[in-house]
């Protein structure tokens, strides 16, 4: 019982949030929001997520090959963007990388190992976000007033994030994936990165004007609460948090909505390559280690075909 309400309730949070938001601010964020964006935006949000993508599509790769699944940049690339169009999309924001996975363990013949390098890729991104959350934090103690909503979100991923890490942890040894955290880790800056830029571009179009220092811990929030499953592709926390933030930080709760929706919107434009990848997805399994097709193509052998 608990199983099939569970997805409802986080669709039902998800939408309650977004209610609750155009009860106390009416359209008018939105609307503004939509008069924001323009051309130049457009072309912005498709670049920056052409690079976060290759870039997150990478950091995937390194840790697959390190379980011992091959995974071609290109094909991580289009998976990638797949999966984001599909968390833009459906509700919760996972449902994308839970089909990222399972293609790809299905694919490599070993769902289980696809499942945990997905696990672990998503994993490195968020604790890289939260030591960029921190030493914003200890660099600029005054907002900590501003950052205040995060508080909770804050303590619900964190726990999301060891949770993942026992679980895998239990299952596999995760050694040789940790070898590998160099490259891991400065992927995943270089995504972190453009998801910061891209929010920025978000607050000028918002028509904030806040020093970029000031909007940043704002931003990282935003990311952060970004994480928890009680979403719709995306919407609900954010905004709700955002408005907080900002209105705690003296630059106007409407104005942060404001920030959050153009934000959404842009990152909406920045993974339609995900639908054009997802209608062109060739649907044939095909292995894609290279032992699994030798065993095949001996089989096929021995019956004379």
């Amino acid at each position: 019982m608990t199983r099939r309400l569970w997805p409802w309730l986080r669709l039902l949070t998800g939408l309650g949030i977004l209610a609750a938001l155009l009860w106390w601010h009416s359209t008018a964020a939105f609307v503004d929001a939509l008069h924001a964006i323009d051309g130049p935006s457009i072309a912005i949000a498709l670049g920056i997520g052409l690079a976060t993508t290759v870039l997150s599509a990478a950091r995937w790769c390194a840790v697959a090959r390190r379980l011992g699944l091959r995974l071609p940049l290109g094909t991580a690339v289009a998976d990638y963007y797949r999966s984001q169009f599909l968390n833009a999309v459906l509700p919760a924001g996972v449902l994308g990388d839970v089909h990222r996975a399972v293609s790809h363990g299905h694919r490599s013949g070993d769902v289980a190992r696809g499942v945990r390098a997905v696990v672990l890729e998503r994993a490195a991104g968020q604790v890289v976000l939260l030591a960029a959350g921190l030493g914003v934090v200890l660099a600029r103690p005054a907002l900590l007033p501003a950052l205040a909503p995060a508080v909770i979100p804050a303590t619900v991923v964190l726990s999301l994030l060891a949770g993942a890490f026992v679980l895998v942890r239990r299952s596999f040894d995760v050694r040789p994936v940790l070898d590998a955290w160099p490259s891991v880790l400065a992927l995943s800056a270089g995504a972190l990165a453009g998801h910061v830029t891209l929010f920025l571009v978000a607050a000028r179009l918002a028509g904030a004007t806040a020093p970029l220092a000031d909007l940043v811990p704002l931003v990282l929030l935003a990311l952060l609460v970004m994480a928890l499953p009680l979403n719709v592709g995306g919407w609900g926390p954010r905004e709700a948090v955002l408005a907080l933030a900002f209105g705690a930080a003296g630059l106007g709760s409407a104005q942060g909505l404001t920030v959050a929706v153009v934000y959404g919107v842009l990152t909406f434009v920045a993974s339609l390559p995900g639908a054009a990848a997802l209608l062109l997805k060739d649907r044939q399994a095909v292995p894609e280690r290279p032992d699994e097709a030798r065993q095949d193509a001996l089989a096929l052998a021995g019956r004379g075909q």
